[in-house]
């Protein structure tokens, strides 16, 4: 095929407008190389959505830690946690630490 039946066909006449030749090149200018384009835009928007999800497990977290923080304004409370948690013990008191080998 020659150049001057590739001319006459209309879909290389739509393309070889100068008006869809811009405008070709500014989408694929805006879609692939600036710098707001879809690519970054939409790792922006994965990083996002990692955020928000990362903001609801440390709501959750913190919630739970208000829930403990109340409980130990009990004195009572106080000594079990950090018994339990610390192995802190009172003068005069031996504690022993009991760890089970486990066989499989």
């Amino acid at each position: 095929m020659k150049l001057k039946d590739l001319r006459k066909k209309r879909w290389f006449q739509f393309i070889s407008n100068k008006y869809v030749l811009i405008s070709i090149i500014f989408i694929g200018w805006m879609f692939f190389l600036d710098t707001n384009s879809w690519f970054i835009h939409h790792e922006l928007d994965v990083e996002i959505e990692e955020l928000q999800s990362n903001k609801s497990y440390y709501q959750e977290e913190i919630a739970k830690d208000k829930a403990i923080i109340e409980d130990l304004q009990d004195s009572v409370q106080l000594e079990r946690f950090a018994r339990q948690k610390y192995y802190m013990k009172r003068p005069n008191e031996d504690i022993y630490i009991i760890e089970y080998d486990t066989i499989d």
